[in-house]
């Protein structure tokens, strides 16, 4: 008698895994149409995937920390085969992940909800992985599989002779969303809850009794030096008013002298070890020489964790809904309403944005060295100055967070002038710009644009 081929056989494994999973009790296994509601900001219609981004299939979870985007994919998200075009998912894939894959990012694949109802052929997915080139998998750094079960089992068989050894040893598997959580912060992940009910059933069967819930420790008053996860508030009542905190003002100057023609500025990841190195020298107010390190991207990922591990982001979380609503504004009226948002926050908090994004401008404006335009800063800092009070910024707020991002690095001047909000001139016309007040931190020079015409497509 013949043996199954591969793609029989993944699907005798897949049948035999729904087994068990459709036993567990309080588990239901069908997959989710779409996103519960009130998990993200409404997907435009004129989304140009609308069709499959609308499931919420794949999402972005901010950073981890090493400062790699984290991109997660669920297979509980996927809508039966047949109402999913499965060439318009690969081709939504390759667009999402573009925007990431220029820097160090991290993919979470939860495999818990994949059934024979919805999972793609196997031809599929082999062909999906060699048009995933070298430009997806150079700066992948780690896939994490979550729930993996017998069916990965046989995908790994199949893909063996495709996989490079250096590849394979990026993927690492997680039988419990606890072994996950080690390595990432899980509260900023997109669980979908489907996985969170079933993970749990998983341990109360492993343990053979309901996990006892977690005991918090009490919270640690932090040091008078502290630099990393306290308020701007605290930061100014402890250096005598001073608004810029001392490890912006440190990395910038000395981002200012030694990086602004690096290549890659922002977009690279550090040793961990080294970060928190650093991070504990600043929070017991010892110095910092960034010469003993020999790398200039360490400044660059230490300032980007001092943004990141604010208790509040720096734009607040009172102006998120303000800011998705950016691209439903008319070009020309956009810089007008990035002034007007910013008049609603904290002095501080406005001195610093001012004081970063006037740097940015800096940084832009060696984009022909660095390759760091206004646009690929957006990226790199969007989610770093803006993220929701519940949950984490979707896939869709994207597009908005970055643009407005982009917006106060490219026409600085205007944003942050001081003059009347009511006659200011449009971003449209940032070409004709005369009497901008120069930035903080540098004399004006001609400013560099950057393509901001694409979102106005979004309007």
């Amino acid at each position: 008698m013949s043996r199954p081929d591969p793609e029989e056989l993944a699907e005798i494994e897949l049948r035999k895994d729904e087994e068990p999973e459709a036993a567990l009790p309080g588990v239901i296994r069908r997959p989710s149409a779409a996103p519960t509601a009130g998990q993200e900001p409404a997907l435009s219609t004129s989304h140009p995937f609308y069709d499959v981004a609308r499931h919420g299939i794949l999402q972005v979870a901010g950073e981890d920390c090493h400062g790699r985007r984290v991109v997660s994919f669920s297979c509980c998200r996927m809508p039966p085969s047949h109402e999913l075009n499965h060439r318009r998912l690969l081709e939504y894939l390759k667009y999402a992940l573009d925007q990431h894959v220029e820097s160090d990012y991290i993919l979470v694949y939860f495999h818990y909800g994949l059934s024979s109802r919805n999972k793609p052929s196997l031809h599929w997915l082999q062909g999906a992985y060699r048009e995933f080139d070298r430009k997806y998998k150079k700066n992948l750094k780690a896939l994490y599989v979550v729930h993996p079960t017998n069916f990965i089992k046989v995908l790994w068989n199949v893909f063996r002779p495709l996989i490079s050894h250096k590849f394979g040893r990026k993927v690492t598997y997680f039988n419990y969303l606890s072994e996950l959580r080690v390595h990432l912060q899980c509260d900023q992940l997109a669980i979908p809850p489907e996985v969170v009910r079933y993970d749990e059933k998983l341990q109360s069967l492993r343990k053979g009794a309901p996990l006892p819930p977690a005991k918090t420790p009490p919270p640690r008053p932090p040091l008078p030096t502290q630099q990393f996860g306290v308020s701007l508030q605290y930061l100014k009542d402890k250096n005598q008013g001073e608004l810029i905190p001392p490890v912006l003002r440190f990395t910038v100057t000395y981002l200012r002298e030694k990086g602004l023609r690096t290549e890659g500025l922002f977009r690279r990841s550090a040793s961990i070890q080294t970060v928190l190195e650093i991070q504990r020298l600043y929070n017991q107010g010892k110095p910092v020489n960034f010469d003993d390190y020999g790398d200039v991207h360490i400044p660059a990922v230490i300032l980007k964790t001092f943004l990141r591990e604010l208790p509040q982001p720096l734009l607040t979380f009172k102006a998120y809904e303000q800011i998705l609503g950016i691209t439903s504004v008319e070009s020309s009226l956009r810089v007008t309403r990035c002034r007007q948002i910013l008049q609603s926050l904290p002095e501080q908090n406005y001195e610093v944005l001012k004081y970063l994004m006037g740097f940015l401008q800096e940084v832009s404006r060696e984009s022909i060295f660095n390759k760091m335009n206004s646009s690929n800063l957006a990226c790199v800092f969007g989610l770093n100055l803006i993220w929701p009070s519940q949950g984490v910024a979707s896939l869709n707020a994207l597009v908005p967070l970055n643009l407005f991002t982009e917006l106060l690095i490219e026409h600085h001047g205007k944003v942050f002038s001081a003059q009347d909000a009511g006659g200011e001139p449009g971003a449209g016309s940032a070409g004709q710009e005369s009497g901008a007040v120069p930035s903080p931190v540098a004399s004006p020079r001609p400013v560099c644009l950057s393509p901001l015409a694409a979102a106005g497509s979004l309007r």
